[in-house]
């Protein structure tokens, strides 16, 4: 059973530790979730300035490297919670295994010890057998080993600590058992010694009985202790592994709490409050585990967006220029942070309020709920986030598209202002598309706040429900929420402290920045030696002064400011005396300027030690207040330890160790002194050398200029060094500063804890206080109880008494009532004269009567009064009972909180353990610090890597300790929920406890007021009998009798005279009787109180059983003494029929005989009334006990009717769960469904990522042939220049080399924008390759997560098919254990009610028996006193035996003697001779009546002097057990003494009765003269007989009517008896009906409820369709919105590009229009004009060529002016003058226009030619293009302001500028016939023509605005050909 109990719980553990685990990732990811979707709005803000995006790199890289840490961090400590957890479970798998094991070594050792027991009780029997004697010793030292041994079993398995003391006490038990085993062996041996030696003797038969019955006894007794035992264990066992259950319980419980909580406000966020359902546990961990599968697919997708987007990202950073401004972005992130952190913390508090007030039931419930919204949430969130991904490709899509068109455009040589504004505009795309994201992220806040109102407004409605148990969970909350806000408080005041360290520490740097200013001032001053001393002073003052003001900075701010000022004050003055001394000689200064640098450093240095000796002494006042605080703190601990010496004792060694501790601390402190005035001794030295070097310095003013230079720069490297060492100086004093502040606060928060700790003992110490007073004051009450119960007792034994002493007074009562009417009957029967004897025995008995009313008034006073007392004492005891049990509760309080305390000391040594040891730990460093700053004064360099490793150390030992105190107060924490949780269970048990003892004395003192009402019922029916019928009767009988024998009362006078004497006589004798009846009732009683305080000090369970048999005994002994006197009744009538008889013998006999029948008849009606008492005593017991029995049944009734309430509960919770375990098997294969549905998307997915992959890699294929031909361009282009650079002839003139030069800077920069080009090329190359990288990166991730998604698939696969078997396996258990419950059902009905009776009686028992094993022992020594009082009762009762005997034999002799005095009677009717013999034989009876008396008088002084000895025999018994059997023997000899001497008294009194007889015979003869007159009387006493006999016969009819009406209420209560019966089965038949009718109930109800689950399932399918097709109807929707904004944004964006170009077109029109108006402005304009050049040409040409030729040369002249042939032809055949008129107006009007031109060498040389050829040379030379235009690139258009061009106002077109310019500014290197040519104008400015640019107005550019178009080169034989083919023609 334990072993099953223990893996159960280690399975629960694993489970529930699962759980904890998955909703911690589940959580994170969350949370990881909300973060990102959160931050997707704020990523994509671009912003345009790039001063701040280094800025944001590297505040992200911090930040990355922080997000790494804290995940390394995160996954250590959940490895550090996996181990501890396997650690938990192999130890408490072991502890298992070995109590197992123990388990085990009990049971053996427990079977071997009851074999050796047998044994050894075997070999005892035997031994004493053979030896009687000495058989007692070893019995009596065998009982006590087994009650030692049991109660040793008892308290070792007693506690509640059941871990590692458990372990502990078993080995410890373990050990005694085989102690116990080896003794009981060597006993063995012993007796079997002795049965060997001693074998053949025998032994009494009766002692080896009463051993033998002994040894029966002893083997139940332990046979029922073994079983008691055993039932022990098995509690033990159980609540052992229930603890360990709940321990592992509760820690993984507090670990999962917080996680649980955050899980459900991220949950209850995307929620508005649903309905609540009830579902098991285990749906609830498969829709968790359900979840946690989704979020993780949900978390990669995302990543994998995320991924997608950033490579987005990239590739569009990649293309546009521009880069955003991140600073925005900073600022709206913090902005959103905060937002997100009071939005998650006001839902934090919401919902923290919300679910405490939740029922876990219900909240199990919404869970699930929430866990299914959750899931639907989820998938909503993929789909979306799917939606985006394609949009994110489409965009993608779009970018590559436009990254196309951009490169296309480059290749078309498209401006750069085009390209800049496309980018434009798609920044402003993107602007929008990020508004749209940040519109979208406000649209979801709004969302999530409706959301949050929504949940608000359902948590309203549940809170409304369950206010009830919101009260007892706010409890527990309001405690978390006090101990969270004293942990904040805790942490805000650490963050105050190191806000106000680091306030101080930016304060000191900028005291040492103003004292650097201050020290650089003062380096260029000169101060001589008088003021340095003077300033020593003034600095020993300030030091003085500062010693004083320690604990205010301000003030020593104030003082650095004084010093300061001084400072200045002395500056002036040094400046008026450097004024002075400047007039002094040039080495003087040099030296003078020296001696101040030596004085600046020495003041520094001498402030720098002022600055140590102020940290040592603040240091050395620490120490000091810290040593106080210490000494007081031991102080407090050593009177604690005193208070405490019991309880703490181990803690004082413990506080001796810290003590010794402390004084190491201080040891070691005083240590770092004694180093730091080393270390100021250091400085000082340094200080006097310096002192040293100053003077030398002053006595080697003398050496040379060169010798101080040197000894200067030495110097100056010298002051350098010691610089380094004065800083490292201060950095170790800053060190010092830090640790010296660390060290405080650790100082300071150590003293805190020992405050409180003190406090905490002090307040212990009076709680102890208190409780010793309560104690006492405990004790005193429970005495005065005790003397209260003694005083209980003796009243009960008074009343006792009391009740027998009325008993007796009753008969007494009888006796004086029957003597007084005999004594009437004696007085009617008188003489009328009265005598005054008469009257005066008349007086007396009315006196007597008197008394005895009032005897009677003051007993019934005296039973009232003890009623009151008895009540009050009960009272008093009840709450003397509740004070018990409060102050019992209490102090069990005061002992846990004692022993908290004790922990929580514990603890907090420990913990100063720690500290300490942490302490220790920092010294050391300090000590190494300390060493390292020696070894690096003498050093050069400081190592200030070091410092920061001893930096950085401290704040890790810092953080070390904030760890620290945080988990010591979790721990505190948790300890104290701990303990608060065992104390109310305490109370609880307490409660429960005080509740039956309450029940318990309640019915004690029910029975006691039963038994007084009793008495006080049998008390007044005994008044109602006396008072009522007798003494009524009695007088008006009496009065009747008065009037009627007044005449015969004459004649009995005489005999009167003579009986009152006798009855004087026998009254004397009665009284004294009495009084010796008093005496001895008197010791009696002392006797009985004796006895009665003896039997307290002794109670067993004897006792009751002696009582019994003296209450019999003293019964038996009444009833006889009532026959004795009925029969002394029956002798005394018989004597007043001898008195009253006359001498008629008929008359007499016949009365005689009516006078014995009315005697028996009396009898009989008597023994009649006793029986019927007893059977109305009998009947009144029956019916009481029916009537416990009915009530018994009706408790029966109600609990069997609770039963079935709650078996129909658990059908219907199981039925319930069933529902819920069908409806969640068909959740997971709807999930399964989607996720199979989402596997196919994602394939699809991956489909698509893999096609635009190869996308891209195709357009990266056409690129790259794009590419190609910008450079075959470039090579073409080339190639012309160097065919126009061989062909140009090499002979010209420096203009040539001038645009050579400008040729060849155009190819130079050609080549630079080849090489951009080129290295453009390489990039976009490099980029598709990391792209196409990162496209084969991505396919293998997908590639990998597809088998991560198939593994899972097996996995959930695998799930299920277990999951199934799971199902069916318990669906068959179900019905199994419905088939056995319903088998099981009747028979727990019937031990139901036994098993909780018996649970009640265990824990009672349980709680009782380490009580009662100690007063075991106690009750055994007891019961061996008890045997021998047994021993001497039981002697009593044989002589009460004896005594009773005697008795009846009296009794019989008695009867013996009536039955003759009748015969006397009879034979005296027949003669008087016979009347004398009965006379003789009435005198003889008399005598032996008085002889009898006589004796019981003896017998009771017997009895009394018996009774007396037995006390004192029980006195000596106690105190001398081995003197009884003398004393008792002694006892028997005076009693047979004392017997002789009554029988002796007795023969004396026969003597005196023979004298008598004489004397009668003598008086006979006188009777017999008045028997004629007794014969008168005989007829009056027959008529009274007649009236008596009526009187008994009316008596009678009473008693028989009573008979009657008894038997009547018998029949009566015996038919109620049936009508309970009846009821009875009645009830068992309407409960069975009633079952039936629910069982049937419940089936409708379980139908009705499977048939609308039925359809409401089909209508959640029919629903859950629908929405699929929606929500694809939806999507496809959505697709098409989507592409159709897609559509009109590229309809936007290529309106407003075909609006751009139309405005270019327009603008490239307006310029062409422009264009063609200056060309037709100058075709007007040069229609009319001649070239000079051309026509100086010619007019040279034709002088120089022959005569002959010279008319094709005016010809051509003629034609070129535009002069007909025909008028040319006139002009030649006209005279000479003509042409002096030609050449005169010629020469005139070119004179303006044609300049002079310098002669080729070409047509100088060849002047014989003719002029034709010439000209045709002329024309080819200058028709060669000297360099053909090139095809100019984007990057050779020149701007408006580029040196290239002429600096002009770029309103103002080209063309009018150069028309405006004059003409002699032009390019003259062009040929004349070009013009004419050149019908094509160029719009652009050819490159490389320098600042100049070209010479003709039509080769000048008309726009820049207009994209280049170069005319294509024409090659030079065609172009020679056919310009002089032209030319020829015309």
């Amino acid at each position: 059973m334990s072993s099953w109990l223990g893996g159960l719980g280690s399975g629960l553990g694993q489970s529930l530790g699962q759980v904890g685990g998955s909703l911690a990732s589940l959580t994170g990811q969350i949370s990881n979730f909300t973060k990102d979707m959160l931050m997707e709005g704020t990523e994509d803000v671009p912003d345009f300035l790039n001063s701040g995006r280094e800025e944001n790199e590297a505040t992200h890289s911090v930040l990355r490297s922080e997000n790494e840490r804290l995940k390394k961090l995160y996954t250590d400590l959940e490895e550090k919670h996996e181990a501890s957890e396997l650690q938990i479970k192999q130890q408490s798998s072991s502890y298992r295994s070995q109590l197992q094991q123990k388990e085990e070594e009990i049971n053996h050792l427990k079977a071997r010890q009851t074999a050796l027991q047998d044994e050894l009780l075997r070999l005892q029997s035997t031994a004493q057998s053979v030896h009687p004697g000495s058989g007692r010793v070893p019995a009596a030292t065998s009982s006590p080993s087994l009650s030692y041994g049991i109660s040793h079993h008892v308290s070792a398995f007693h506690e509640d600590d059941m871990d590692f003391g458990d372990v502990i006490s078993s080995q410890q038990e373990i050990n005694r058992l085989s102690n116990e085993v080896s003794r009981l062996k060597s006993e063995l041996g012993h007796w079997r010694h002795i049965a060997e030696v001693q074998g053949t003797q025998s032994s009494d038969q009766t002692e080896i009985c009463k051993l033998q019955n002994i040894i029966k006894e002893l083997k139940q007794n332990r046979s029922q202790e073994i079983d008691d035992h055993q039932h022990e264990m098995s509690v033990l066992q159980n609540a052992h592994q229930q603890k360990l259950t709940e321990i592992s319980r509760r820690h993984r419980e507090e670990l999962s709490d917080y996680e649980e909580r955050i899980e459900e406000l991220e949950n209850l966020l995307q929620q508005g409050g649903s309905g609540v359902t009830v579902t098991d546990h285990s749906k609830m961990y498969d829709m968790q585990n359900t979840i946690q599968i989704l979020q993780t697919e949900k978390v990669e997708s995302t990543k994998k967006i995320e991924e997608l987007e950033d490579k987005i990202k990239e590739i569009y950073k990649r293309l546009s220029s521009a880069e955003h401004d991140r600073e925005v972005w900073k600022r709206e992130q913090e902005q959103l942070e905060v937002e997100k952190r009071q939005l998650t913390e006001q839902y934090a508090e919401n919902e923290i309020m919300r679910l405490s007030s939740l029922n876990q039931d219900n909240s199990l419930a919404e869970d699930n709920q929430k866990l299914q919204m959750c899931v639907q949430i989820l998938e909503k969130e993929k789909s979306l986030l799917s939606q985006e991904k394609e949009e994110l490709q489409m965009s993608l899509s779009k970018l590559s598209n436009e990254y196309e068109v951009i490169k296309s455009t480059a290749t078309r040589d498209i401006d750069l202002f085009s390209q800049v504004r496309d980018l434009k505009l798609n920044l402003e795309v993107k602007e929008q598309e990020l508004n749209q994201s940040i519109h979208e992220n406000e649209v979801l806040t709004a969302e999530l706040e409706e959301l949050d109102r929504q949940n608000q407004e359902a948590t309203k409605h549940v809170i409304l429900i369950k206010d009830q148990l919101s009260k007892q969970q706010s409890e527990g909350d309001n405690v978390i929420k006090k101990l969270k806000e004293d942990l904040d408080d805790g942490k805000q005041r650490i963050h105050q402290l190191e806000d106000d360290k680091m306030n101080i520490i930016k304060e000191l740097d900028m005291q040492k920045e103003k004292l650097t200013h201050s020290e650089r001032a003062l380096s260029d001053l000169q101060l001589a030696k008088q003021k340095l001393e003077d300033k020593v002073e003034d600095l020993v003052d300030q030091l003085s002064k500062s010693e004083k003001n320690n604990f205010n900075i301000q003030k020593e701010n104030c003082e650095l400011r004084e010093h300061i000022r001084q400072n200045e004050e002395e500056l002036s003055t040094v400046r008026s005396e450097l004024t002075r001394s400047q007039s002094q000689d040039s080495n003087s200064d040099l030296k003078d300027d020296f001696l101040k640098e030596r004085e600046t450093e020495v003041r520094t240095l001498k402030q720098n030690l002022t600055e140590v000796e102020q940290l040592n002494e603040h240091l050395k006042q620490v120490a000091f207040d810290l040593r106080t605080e210490n000494e007081k703190l031991v102080v407090a601990c050593e009177d604690v330890r005193n208070q405490l010496e019991e309880s703490i004792a181990g803690n004082n060694q413990d506080s001796l160790e810290r003590t010794a501790m402390l004084e190491t601390l201080k040891c070691e402190k005083a240590q770092l002194e004694a180093e730091l005035c080393g270390a100021e001794k250091r400085l000082l030295e340094e200080a006097k050398k310096y002192k040293q070097t100053i003077e030398e310095l002053s006595s080697a003013r003398s050496l040379t200029t060169s010798a101080l230079q040197l000894e200067h720069e030495r110097l100056v490297q010298l002051s350098q060094e010691k610089d380094s060492e004065i800083a490292e100086l201060k950095k170790s004093i800053e060190q010092m500063d830090t640790d010296h502040q660390q060290t405080k606060q650790s100082l300071l928060s150590s003293l805190e804890e020992q405050k409180q700790l003190t406090q905490l003992i002090n307040e212990k110490e009076i709680c102890i206080v208190k409780l010793k007073e309560k104690s006492s004051e405990l004790q005193g009450e429970l005495d005065k109880c005790a003397q209260t119960l003694r005083k209980n007792e003796t009243l009960r034994q008074t009343i006792e008494e009391k009740d027998r002493s009325l008993g007796a007074m009753k008969e007494e009562n009888n006796h004086l009532q029957e003597e007084l009417e005999r004594i009437r009957e004696q007085q009617s029967r008188a003489v009328p004269m009265p005598e005054p004897r008469a009257l005066d025995s008349t007086t007396e008995l009315e006196a007597e009567l008197s008394r005895l009313h009032i005897i009677k008034d003051h007993l019934e006073e005296e039973i009232k009064h003890h009623q009151k007392m008895i009540e009050d004492q009960n009272q008093n005891k009840l709450q003397l009972l509740q004070s018990l049990q409060e102050q019992k509760k209490e102090m069990d309080e005061f002992r846990d909180q004692h022993e908290q305390m004790n922990i929580t000391h514990t603890r907090l040594f420990l913990e100063k353990d720690e500290e300490i040891k942490n302490l220790q730990k920092t010294i050391e460093q300090i000590k190494a610090q300390l060493h390292e700053e020696r070894q690096d004064i003498p050093t050069e360099n400081s190592d200030i890597f070091q410092e920061t490793k001893v930096q950085s150390l401290t704040i890790e030992n810092e953080s070390e300790k904030h760890d620290l105190s945080k988990a010591e107060t979790e721990r505190l924490v948790k300890g104290l929920k701990e303990r608060e949780l065992e104390i109310k269970l305490l109370n609880e048990k307490n409660i429960s406890l005080t509740k039956q003892i309450d029940q318990l004395s309640k019915d004690e003192v029910g029975k006691l007021t039963q038994i007084i009402q009793q008495k006080d019922l049998e008390i007044q029916a005994l008044h109602a009998r006396i008072s009522s019928a007798s003494c009524s009767q009695d007088v008006v009988y009496l009065q009747q009798q008065l009037h009627a024998y007044a005449m015969e009362r004459e004649k009995v006078m005489v005999v009167l005279n003579e009986k009152t004497r006798e009855n004087s006589q026998l009254k004397t004798e009665y009284h004294k009787m009495i009084d010796i009846i008093s005496a001895k009732e008197a010791a009696l009683i002392k006797l009985q109180d004796e006895n009665k305080k003896m039997s307290t000090r002794f109670e067993s369970s004897g006792q009751d059983m002696f009582k019994e048999t003296i209450q019999n005994l003293s019964r038996i002994i009444r009833e006889k003494d009532i026959e004795i006197d009925a029969l002394s009744q029956k002798c005394q009538t018989l004597l007043t029929v001898l008195q009253t008889s006359g001498t008629g013998s008929e008359v007499g006999g016949v009365n005689s005989n009516q006078f014995e029948e009315l005697l028996q008849e009396r009898d009989k009606l008597k023994q009649q009334v006793k029986k019927m008492e007893e059977w109305k005593q009998q009947v009144m017991t029956t019916v009481q006990n029916m009537q416990h029995e009915s009530a018994q049944l009706q408790e029966e009734l109600h609990q069997l009717q609770a039963q079935v309430l709650v078996d129909s509960d658990n059908n219907s919770k199981l039925q319930v769960d069933y529902t819920g375990l069908i409806q969640s098997y068909e959740r997971n294969e709807t999930k399964l469904k989607n996720f199979g549905q989402e596997l196919a998307q994602v394939q699809h997915s991956i489909g698509q990522l893999c096609n635009t992959k190869d996308l891209l890699l195709g357009k990266l294929d056409i690129m790259s042939p794009q590419l190609s031909p910008g450079s075959s361009l470039t090579a073409q282009s080339a190639e012309p220049l160097k065919a126009g650079q061989s062909a140009g002839p090499h002979g010209s003139s420096q203009l040539l080399q001038q645009e050579v030069d400008d040729l060849r800077r155009s190819l130079q920069e050609k080549d630079a924008t080849i090489r951009t080009l080129q290295e453009n090329n390489h990039r976009l190359s490099e980029s598709m390759a990391a792209s196409s990288e990162v496209g084969r990166r991505e396919h293998e991730q997908t590639d990998s997560e597809i088998k991560q998604l198939k593994e899972k698939q097996e996995v959930l696969q695998n799930l299920l098919k277990e999951k199934d078997l799971l199902i069916k396996a318990k669906s068959d258990q179900l019905h199994s254990s419905n088939e056995n419950f319903t088998n099981k059902v009747n028979e727990n009905e019937l031990l139901r009610q036994a098993v909780t009776n018996l649970k009640e009686r265990i824990l009672i028992l349980e709680m009782d028996i380490s009580k009662l094993k100690g007063e075991n022992e106690k009750i055994v020594e007891t019961s061996r006193g008890k045997e021998t009082e047994y021993q001497a009762l039981q002697e009593t009762n044989m002589k009460f035996s004896m005594m009773l005997r005697e008795k009846e034999f009296e009794c019989h002799s008695m009867r013996e003697k009536a039955l003759a005095f009748e015969q006397l009677l009879k034979e005296k009717e027949q003669g008087k001779a016979g009347e004398l013999n009965q006379l003789l034989n009435a005198v003889k009876s008399m005598q032996e009546k008085t002889v009898t008396f006589q004796q019981e008088r003896d017998q009771v002084m017997l009895a009394l002097k018996q009774k007396q000895m037995e006390n004192t025999a029980l006195q000596n018994e106690v105190q001398h057990l081995r003197d009884k059997e003398s004393r008792l023997n002694q006892e028997l000899q005076r009693l047979r003494d004392h017997l002789l001497e009554s029988e002796d008294s007795h023969t004396r009194e026969a003597l005196a009765a023979e004298d008598r007889e004489a004397k009668l015979r003598k008086k006979v003869t006188v009777l017999e003269e008045k028997l004629v007159s007794s014969s008168n009387a005989m007829e009056n006493a027959s008529h009274q007989a007649s009236v008596q006999v009526e009187s008994l016969q009316e008596q009678l009819n009473v008693i028989s009517k009573q008979r009657d009406e008894t038997a009547l209420q018998l029949s009566v209560s015996q038919e109620q008896v049936k009508q309970y019966a009846l009821s009875l089965s009645n009830l068992q038949m309407v409960l069975e009906h009633f079952q039936q009718e629910e069982k049937a109930m419940y089936s409708a109800e379980l139908e009705k409820q499977n048939q609308l689950l039925a359809e409401w399932k089909k209508k959640a399918e029919t629903l859950e369709g629908k929405v699929l097709s929606l929500q694809e109807r939806l999507d496809e929707a959505n697709a098409a919105l989507d592409s159709a904004s897609r559509l009109t944004e590229q309809l936007d964006l290529k309106e407003e590009q075909i609006e751009e170009l139309k405005k270019q077109n327009e603008l490239h029109q307006e310029m062409l229009d422009d264009a063609q108006k200056k060309l037709m402005n100058l075709v007007s304009s040069t229609e009319g004009k001649v070239d000079k050049v051309l026509m100086r040409n010619l007019f040279i040409g034709h002088f120089h060529t022959p005569k002959n030729q010279r008319h094709e040369v005016l010809r051509l002249m003629g034609s070129i002016l535009g002069v007909k042939r025909e008028e040319m032809e006139q002009l030649f055949a006209e005279d000479q003058g003509g042409v002096t008129r030609w050449m005169s107006g010629w020469l005139g009007g070119g004179s303006k226009s044609v300049p002079s031109t310098p002669l080729r060498p070409s047509q100088q040389s060849v002047f014989n030619s003719s002029f034709s050829e010439l000209f045709v040379k002329f024309l080819e030379t200058e028709s060669h293009p000297s360099v053909p235009p090139p095809k100019l690139s984007v990057h050779d258009l020149k701007p408006l302001d580029s040196p290239g061009r002429r600096k002009v106002d770029p309103s103002i077109p080209g063309s009018s500028k150069d028309v405006a310019e004059p003409r002699a500014g032009r390019r003259t290197d062009l040929s004349p016939f070009l013009a004419p040519r050149s019908a094509a104008v160029p719009l652009i400015n050819p490159a490389g023509h320098g600042p100049g640019g070209p010479g003709h107005l039509l080769l000048k550019p008309i726009s820049d605005v207009l994209p280049t178009f170069t005319p294509l080169p024409v090659s030079p034989d065609n172009s020679a050909g056919v310009v002089l083919k032209d030319l020829l023609k015309q």
